[in-house]
């Protein structure tokens, strides 16, 4: 039977098409047959107890000349008639917790929400990672900023990053004795007003930061490598990383049997951890990207599996 799918992100136009992993999701509802609608942004509202959204109808196509067609605009009430992919991007500042708990009041009318609004609250990407610290390297989240220059001290080199960043944002690494250290401190922290993560650095960067998703809680089978070029220490593709497919480890599966019941058991369907050698250093839960890039180096349908886990959990309910 087809649904009305409804797609919160950030705005259509200005996405790369060739890596959108939102768009893969729009690409596969549409060939299903399930209609589409498109939430301005900004768009969603409260009317008493009602969650409201300003939507247009939507058709997309694989064309980077022209990807998408949006119909007249309408407001419509969320709630059972609705599946909604919660897909904006980071930072997840108080307009997107806003927005999630606009979201959990459509939830409570019937809607089904991907992922889950509550779980989007709870899992700040970098510090739900050390909800597993069986999975995880020494890892310090302080504002103190000598109980950080320790850290670094200890370890020799360390990887510095604020907890509402991504694509590589404001990520430093630095070493023991580094002559900035003071001044990376202040800036990620604000004058001890912010917290900061620190992690000790692996040097099994080179090889590349490994992207694991994870579909109801269950690893696709090959992950994506985003391997740092030239002088550049990270990996993210946004950061200028190659991204290079490959089957995933013994270890990969073993991390992902750790975190993936639990996201299952919290509706965070689509899920992505960043593992470095062995150990994961994110759990990605907003708006995971890599779909389009494996998909095309190994023939998949990530967006498929990801429909027939919204479909099945649709039947059983």
């Amino acid at each position: 039977m087809p649904l009305d799918i409804v797609v919160v992100m950030d705005p259509i136009g200005s996405i790369k098409i060739a890596k959108d992993s939102t768009f893969a999701m729009l690409l596969e509802g549409q060939r299903r047959g399930h209609r589409l609608w498109y939430v301005k942004p900004g768009g969603l509202s409260l009317d008493g107890g009602r969650a409201l959204a300003n939507v247009a109808p939507l058709r997309v196509r694989d064309d980077k000349n022209g990807w998408h067609e949006l119909g007249d605009w309408s407001q419509i009430e969320l709630g059972s008639a609705h599946v909604i992919l919660m897909r904006k991007d980071p930072p997840v500042d108080a307009e997107y917790l806003h927005d999630t708990q606009i979201l959990s009041v459509a939830q409570r009318a019937g809607a089904f929400v991907v992922n889950d609004p509550q779980g989007l609250r709870d899992y700040n990407e970098k510090l739900a990672a050390l909800l597993f610290p069986q999975c995880c390297i020494d890892t310090l989240v302080s504002r103190d900023a000598g109980e950080l220059k320790a850290f670094v001290q200890r370890h020799g080199q360390a990887v510095l990053k604020p907890l509402d960043g991504m694509g590589g944002r404001s990520i430093f690494r630095a070493a023991a004795g580094e002559p900035n250290l003071n001044v990376i401190l202040e800036t990620l922290g604000d004058g001890g007003r912010h917290l900061v993560m620190a992690q000790k650095f692996l040097p099994d960067i080179k090889d590349g930061d490994k992207r694991v998703l994870l579909v109801d809680g269950v690893p696709v089978d090959y992950a994506l490598a985003r391997i740092p070029q030239g002088d550049e220490f990270r990996g993210n593709l946004a950061a200028g990383g190659r991204g290079e497919g490959r089957p995933l480890s013994e270890r990969d599966r073993w991390i992902a049997a750790q975190v993936g019941p639990e996201m299952r058991e919290r509706g965070m369907l689509f899920v992505g951890l960043d593992v470095i050698g062995d150990y994961m250093t994110e759990l990605n839960v907003t708006s995971p990207t890599c779909i389009r890039e494996l998909d095309e180096q190994f023939g998949l349908n990530i967006a498929g599996l990801l429909f027939d886990a919204i479909e099945a959990r649709l039947s059983a309910a």
